[in-house]
């Protein structure tokens, strides 16, 4: 398989998820940020591993944006170009498709995410701690905005005091 420019990439993509793309931005050499809706994970997943043979993921890095937590799967197309694909969540009930399935190198990432994000991955087959202590306690996740350093500092010495 020929590997494909940046504006090829981007084109491939255009043409297989037609408006399930929301957007697409080349912002330099060899980077690409799609967004798409949660509920297009896997189809976009899928498509980028059967069509342009990508197999590699990076990382998945995961933002608490106040109302919503945005996902960012990181990609690597043939070593050359890394495809990000942006989506978000519902931060009240965060909950997206695994993709472990389709590439077996996202099953760390989605612990990981689920450890300190609290991000469910459904048909993950192990969302046990990974990273988080076992005594950390049981709904807060450290990447969240909703304690200080001082609070999760203190949480976790009372859970210890026990």
């Amino acid at each position: 398989m020929k590997i494909l420019s940046d504006n090829e990439v981007i084109g491939e993509i255009r043409r297989a998820l037609g408006d399930r793309l929301l957007d697409a931005e080349n912002p330099r050499a060899r980077r690409i940020f799609i967004r798409i809706r949660s509920e297009d994970l896997r189809e976009t997943v899928s498509f980028l591993s059967r069509e342009l043979d990508v197999k590699h993921l990076s990382t998945i890095t995961g933002i608490d944006l106040g109302k919503e937590i945005e996902l960012i799967y990181h990609f690597s197309y043939k070593g050359s170009i890394e495809i990000s694909v942006k989506l978000t969540i519902d931060r009240d009930s965060p909950e997206v498709e695994s993709i472990t399935d389709l590439i077996p190198g996202a099953v760390l990432y989605e612990r990981e995410v689920h450890d300190i994000l609290g991000v469910k991955f459904t048909g993950h087959p192990d969302l046990s701690r990974l990273i988080l202590p076992e005594e950390w306690p049981d709904g807060v996740h450290p990447l969240r905005k909703d304690y200080t350093y001082e609070e999760l500092r203190r949480m976790i010495q009372a859970e210890e005091g026990d």
